[in-house]
């Protein structure tokens, strides 16, 4: 029988997780130390011969065997063409395992720091190896992972937020319509935008790119998806206008060495922005039943935060309507 329940990790004991990792050949000797991650139960330890592991166990239900064989084969290829990716261990001939219901793969232990986002030398890296990974993936296309497509994924969140018993009711409405408003805007720009979908990242925020002596590794592809190149390139912008256009500036000057950027996707940012806005709030109910989430995400209940996620859902459409970042003059 599994060991799956409604939330989907309520039968991964700690037994169950050792048994797992010790049916490769693989004991460790260390505990299992909990990394922060919460859609996958993710952890390190160290085995017998002294070698460091991270092992991922994934979301029942949420992907594919299929799916995520592709994240594996995608991030092997990026690995092979030598671009500094974590990529998953092939362990008797395979690189997706399972066991007692639990799907889980084997990943090297990286030691590192964060990525520090406003400076620019790390964003010139970051931009060469944007330009490199886009180089490799756009060379094929994904079959069976998502597309990066607004309303598919903005009506997926709305039924979620829909559902949501955590948004006060005196408020729910006005939440509700404000989304759907947000939506209806973020689809409308998006509409008919020039634009080549590509594999991406999908979820290349600075905390998914860890720095050693060596520069900018990329780690966690497991939202991969197809989509704008610009996906995996707006969450590394932070600060005024100002701020942003010089990192951006930095960024595609580094990423034109090996990939072309279509400036056309920068009207694509803040539209983008709004689909992750309502795609986290959905997340975050959509998995209120996982003790993980009110654990780590505690405010997620709290009245203040609704109306203030109400505030910054009108800020967003009104954001939307000023005109695009775009290049400085040397880009014209």
């Amino acid at each position: 029988m599994s060991a799956v329940n409604d939330f989907g990790f309520h039968g991964l004991t700690p037994d169950v997780q050792l048994d797992a990792i010790e049916s490769l050949g693989i004991y460790p000797q260390s505990g299992l130390l909990t990394l922060n991650s919460y859609e996958n139960r993710v952890y390190q330890f160290r085995c017998e011969n002294n070698h460091r592991y991270v092992v991922k166990f994934y979301r029942p239900d949420r992907w594919s065997n299929q799916q995520i064989q592709e994240e594996h084969e995608f991030a092997a290829d990026l690995q092979d063409d030598e671009l500094s990716v974590v990529a998953p261990l092939m362990i008797h001939g395979a690189s997706l395992h399972h066991f007692n219901g639990y799907r889980f793969a084997l990943f090297p232990s990286m030691g590192g720091r964060p990525f520090e986002v406003d400076n620019l030398d790390h964003l010139e890296i970051v931009g060469h190896s944007l330009g490199r990974l886009h180089a490799i993936s756009s060379t094929r296309s994904f079959s069976h992972r998502r597309v990066l497509e607004p309303n598919a994924w903005g009506q997926a969140a709305l039924q979620s937020l829909r559902g949501c018993q955590l948004i006060p009711s005196a408020l729910k409405n006005d939440y509700l319509s404000t989304a759907t408003l947000l939506l209806n805007d973020i689809c409308e720009q998006m509409a008919g935008k020039n634009y080549q979908a590509i594999r991406l990242h999908g979820d290349l925020h600075p905390g998914n790119i860890l720095w050693t002596d060596n520069g900018a590794t990329l780690v966690d592809l497991d939202d991969a998806c197809m989509g704008p190149a610009v996906q995996d390139i707006w969450m590394m912008l932070s600060g005024e206008r100002s701020q942003q256009l010089l990192q951006l500036d930095v960024i595609v000057e580094a990423y034109n060495e090996f990939s072309h950027f279509n400036p056309d996707e920068l009207q694509l940012i803040e539209p983008l922005r709004g689909l992750r806005m309502l795609h986290h709030n959905a997340w975050l109910a959509k998995r209120w039943s996982d003790p993980a989430f009110p654990n780590h995400f505690p405010w997620f209940g709290e009245v203040d935060f609704w109306y203030q996620s109400l505030q910054d859902l009108n800020g967003q459409r009104r954001a939307m309507q000023d005109a695009p970042l775009r290049f400085g003059p040397s880009w014209s």
